[in-house]
């Protein structure tokens, strides 16, 4: 499901012992700095947790740059099963269906199933599974000030990089659940270049029914099957990694068309297959998309809000490197891909 993995805060810690013996006070700055990143990661927990055994429903607002979008979510947990469904709302619609593992889109302008498994924890209100404490090598962790988002009260978790390979983030998480309401990515400078926040949310209980498609008939809609197979070594691999950034996953997909048939007027389409390797933190992400290089395609770096994008070829292949990083992530990694086949 893309729609994002997307979350984190930073902030300035003051001292909070004044008029005071220096010795005595830089003793108890330091005591407290430690006890407040050990709540700032029992915060992270609360967060992770809540996103997947809490029942809620509400409309969230995500931007990035100068564009915004605005989509609805309503999550069910009911005994060991969750019960997803995402609603796109702005521009063409989507809905994102969810059973615990499996997800079936909906694209009723192309009348498309796009059905797949789901690998990670991507969409808003959830994190990644991270162990909070293994995230302080790379950031800096502290609680902040209380809030308001949406009408319920908040508590702001921020993280502050320790490199210029990643962003800070400030999270605010509703204070009885944990749910977490707003996400925001900061620059160097402490600006937010993305953010995501609930405008409206319930939290409690959510009538199963609630996520189940509106769209009732499908009969004659294209099937898109999109099979993933993992793979231990396929020969591509990273020399110079961003520090902290490990290999977690690496896979192979191939796109069918699960009709067996090909669309009126158009011919039949040979499976398309996509290697990615992703690369994590613990928060951050970059992903590496690999596939056979054909057509003309434009090499080069952008960027859109916090997600920083490279394009290259390499021999016969076509190399899209991402992630909701800083560039100079991006850059590194793509300067640093190599391939080596295996005898």
């Amino acid at each position: 499901m893309i729609c994002m993995r997307q979350t984190p805060g930073l902030s300035k810690f003051f001292a909070f012992v004044l008029f005071s013996f220096i010795a005595f006070s830089v003793r108890a700055q330091g005591a407290d700095t430690t006890a407040n990143k050990r709540e700032a990661q029992a915060w992270l927990k609360k967060i992770q947790v809540a996103a997947v055994q809490l029942s809620y429903s509400g409309t969230f607002v995500y931007q990035q740059g100068e564009q915004f979008r605005t989509s609805r979510i309503t999550h069910v947990k009911a005994g060991k099963n969750e019960y997803e469904k995402l609603e796109i709302l702005d521009g063409k619609p989507r809905e994102y269906i969810r059973t615990n593992d499996e997800i079936i889109c909906y694209v009723p302008d192309s009348k498309t199933l796009l059905i797949e498994k789901r690998v990670t924890q991507e969409v808003f209100p959830a994190l990644p599974n991270a162990n909070p404490a293994r995230l302080s090598d790379h950031y800096r962790l502290s609680l902040g000030g209380s809030g308001r988002v949406a009408g319920y009260r908040t508590q702001a978790i921020l993280l502050e990089p320790r490199d210029k390979f990643r962003y800070g983030y400030r999270l605010l998480a509703e204070q009885k659940s944990g749910l977490l309401l707003r996400a925001q990515t900061l620059n160097e400078n402490g600006e937010a270049v993305e953010q995501i926040a609930f405008t409206q949310i319930e939290i409690g209980a959510i009538d199963r029914g609630r996520t189940r498609s509106s769209i009732v008939n499908t009969q004659g809609w294209h099937i898109e099957r999109a099979e993933m197979e993992s793979l231990s070594q396929s020969g591509w691999s990273v020399k110079v990694m961003p520090p902290g950034f490990r290999k977690i996953r690496e896979v192979r997909r191939l796109v069918t068309n699960g009709t067996g048939k090909a669309r009126p007027g158009e011919p039949a389409q040979p499976p398309r297959e996509v290697a990615q390797l992703v690369y994590s933190d613990g928060l951050a992400a970059i992903s590496i998309f690999i596939e056979p290089g054909s057509g003309s395609r434009s090499e080069g770096y952008m960027q859109q809000g916090a997600m920083n994008i490279a394009s290259k070829r390499q021999g016969e292949f076509w190399l899209t490197i991402l992630g909701e990083v800083p560039a100079a992530a991006i850059k590194q990694v793509a300067n640093s891909i190599e391939f080596k086949t295996t005898r």
